[in-house]
């Protein structure tokens, strides 16, 4: 009776684990991907800011480029950048979270081995298809 009860905490914690991991692999390429998205920006905004106010620039819309002033192409990189930065910041929240949730689901399975000894040997015994 004892080892199905800890079967089958060991199979919620097991689940609750792949899926903290999972999600906190999606968290990490989120901020990978506003990081570039902030780079690009920051680069964009650097080039911009060297041009002449009376440069043409363009805005590239799907496959065309339509003509903007200059200012309103910084605005939006400006804009662009605080975005991906507040997006970083709770992303960095969401992460961290994530690692704490993923610490007490690792305490929960060592604490819930130790307390039966076979069960941990039944795991080990199992071959990783």
């Amino acid at each position: 009776m004892a080892d199905e009860v800890n079967k089958t905490a060991f199979l919620e914690i097991q689940g609750r684990m792949i899926e903290l991991t999972g999600k906190l692999k999606q968290v990490q390429n989120q901020m990978r991907n506003k990081e570039g998205e902030k780079k690009r920006a920051f680069l964009t905004l650097e080039e911009l800011g060297q041009l002449s106010d009376d440069t043409n620039t363009y805005k590239s819309i799907g496959r065309t480029f339509v003509l903007e002033p200059k200012s309103v192409l910084m605005n939006e990189q400006e804009q662009k950048l605080k975005d991906s930065e507040s997006a970083i910041a709770s992303l960095q929240t969401s992460k961290e979270y994530l690692e704490k949730q993923i610490a007490e689901v690792e305490n929960n399975l060592r604490e819930l081995l130790q307390q039966d000894p076979g069960l941990a040997r039944q795991i080990m015994s199992m071959s990783v298809i």
